[in-house]
C-alpha cells in the first residue's frame, strides 16, 4: 500500500430501526434554533415528520422550516436556504430526507456566514473554506449518496448548464446522522435502483485507480459483491429488510473517504454524470449508468490488469481459456447484465439527452487525472457521451 494518508471522520452514526430514538440526545448538544429541510410532502405522508416535529418540541427547539429541496438542489434554493438560516439564527441545520437534502444542508451550513456568493467562492473558484460553519445532522431517508457520512456537496446551476460537487473538510461533515433502512422501504424502486448504481459508481471510482496491492481494494471489493447481493434481493421484494439494511450500511461505507485511503482515484463517471444532470436534470444515479460502461471500455487498455481483477474477485469470472481481455470485458458484460436485471437505464436518450446537447455536456465535464487515463481529452469526453447515446 502507498502514501502517506491522514484519515478522519467526525459524523456519528445511529443505525437500525430504533435509530430515530437517538435523535433528543443529539440535540442537546446544539443551541435552541434548528432548521429543518426536507423535500416536498414524502416525510409528511409517511409520518416521519410528525415524529421528528414531536422530539424537537419535546427538546425546546424553536423550528424554522426549509421545505422543498429537489432532487437535483439548485443555486436558487440555496440562496432560499442561507436566507432562513440567517433569519433563525440556525444553531443546527437537520436535513430529513436522501442524499440531496443532505447535499443541500451542508451547501447551506457553508453558504450562510460567507460573506461573499458562495457558488461562485466555494463551488466555481473552489477555495479553502473561510468562514464558520452551522453544525449539520441528517436523519437519512434514502441509500446512496453517502451524504450522511462526508462534507460532499452537489450543486446545480441551471442558467450557468452546471452541477458541481465540492467536498469540504471534516467542519462540514455531519455530526452526527441517523440510519433507519425502515425509512427507505416506501422509497419507488426507480429511486431505489439509481440510489444502488450510486453506490456502486462511488465504489469503482476509487477502486480503478492504482496498481499497487492496496488494503483498500480488498475492503471495496467486499462491498461491492454484497451490494450486487442485496440490489438483487431488494429488486425482487423491495420489503427485504435485510437487503435493504446491507444497501444502506454499503452506501455509507462506499463514501465515506475509508477507501480512498491510499488510492488517487477517478471520478470521470461523476464528472459525465453531472454534466448531463446539469442538462437533462434526470436522477444521479441513472446518469451514472447511462455513461459508465461507455467509459469503462474506453479505459480498459489502460488499466487492464484492475479490470481483469474486478471481473474475476467481484463477478466472479473464470479467467480460464480466456486473454486478460477478454476476462476483463466478461466482466463488463456481468456488469451490463446485472444493471438491466435490477432496472438501470443504460442510455443518455432515456434520459432526455439529445444530440444537441452533447458538445454542452462535454465541456460541461471536467477534466480529473487519478484514472487510468490522466491525459483524458474533451474530445474523448464526448466520444464517450456519442456511445453512451
Amino acid at each position: 500500500m502507498n502514501g502517506t494518508f491522514t484519515y478522519s471522520n467526525p459524523t456519528r452514526l445511529h443505525f437500525g430501526p430504533d435509530s430515530l430514538d437517538s435523535l433528543a440526545s443529539e440535540l442537546q448538544n446544539f443551541g435552541p434554533s434548528v432548521l429543518l429541510t426536507y423535500g416536498k410532502q414524502s416525510i409528511k405522508k409517511s409520518g416521519l415528520y410528525d415524529k421528528i416535529i414531536a422530539i424537537l418540541q419535546a427538546a425546546g427547539k424553536s423550528v424554522t422550516e426549509d421545505p422543498g429541496v429537489m432532487p437535483n438542489p439548485t443555486v436558487e434554493k440555496l440562496a432560499e436556504g442561507v436566507e432562513r438560516a440567517r433569519s433563525c439564527k440556525a444553531d443546527l441545520i437537520l436535513a430529513v430526507g436522501g442524499g440531496s437534502v443532505c447535499d443541500y444542508a451542508k451547501a447551506v451550513a457553508v453558504a450562510t456566514h460567507c460573506p461573499e456568493d458562495a457558488w461562485e467562492k466555494y463551488y466555481v473558484r473552489m477555495e479553502p473554506l473561510a468562514n464558520p460553519v452551522i453544525p449539520v445532522g441528517c436523519v437519512l431517508t434514502m441509500a446512496g449518496t453517502g451524504s450522511e457520512m462526508n462534507g460532499g456537496s452537489v450543486i446545480t446551476n441551471h442558467a450557468a448548464k452546471r452541477k458541481i460537487g465540492r467536498v469540504f473538510d471534516d467542519r462540514v461533515y455531519p455530526r452526527f446522522s441517523i440510519l433507519n433502512p425502515e425509512l427507505t422501504l416506501t422509497l419507488p424502486r426507480y429511486q431505489m435502483v439509481a440510489g444502488c448504481f450510486d453506490i456502486m459508481s462511488h465504489i469503482l471510482e476509487q477502486y480503478l485507480s492504482g496498481t499497487d496491492d492496496n488494503t483498500s481494494d480488498y475492503i471495496a471489493e467486499g462491498l461491492m459483491r454484497s451490494l450486487i447481493t442485496a440490489s438483487r434481493a431488494a429488486a425482487i421484494d423491495p420489503q427485504n429488510y435485510e437487503a435493504r439494511s446491507n444497501i444502506m450500511w454499503t452506501a455509507t461505507w462506499a463514501l465515506n473517504t475509508l477507501i480512498a485511503k491510499g488510492k488517487t482515484t477517478d471520478w470521470m463517471v461523476h464528472m459525465m454524470g453531472q454534466s448531463v444532470g446539469a442538462y437533462t436534470d434526470a436522477t444521479h444515479g441513472m446518469t451514472l449508468a447511462a455513461v459508465t460502461l461507455p467509459y469503462f471500455r474506453h479505459i480498459l487498455p489502460y488499466g487492464l490488469p484492475k479490470f481483469k481483477r474486478y471481473a474475476v474477485n467481484v463477478w466472479g469470472v473464470s479467467p480460464a481459456g480466456k486473454s486478460d481481455e477478454e476476462t476483463a470485458l466478461a466482466g463488463l458484460d456481468a456488469m451490463k447484465a446485472w444493471m438491466q436485471e435490477i432496472g438501470l437505464v443504460l442510455s443518455l436518450r432515456e434520459l432526455g439527452a439529445t444530440e444537441e446537447m452533447l458538445d454542452g455536456i462535454a465541456e460541461g465535464t471536467f477534466l480529473l487525472r487519478g484514472g487510468y487515463k490522466p491525459d483524458l481529452t474533451k474530445a474523448e469526453v464526448r466520444s464517450i457521451l456519442v456511445q453512451s447515446m
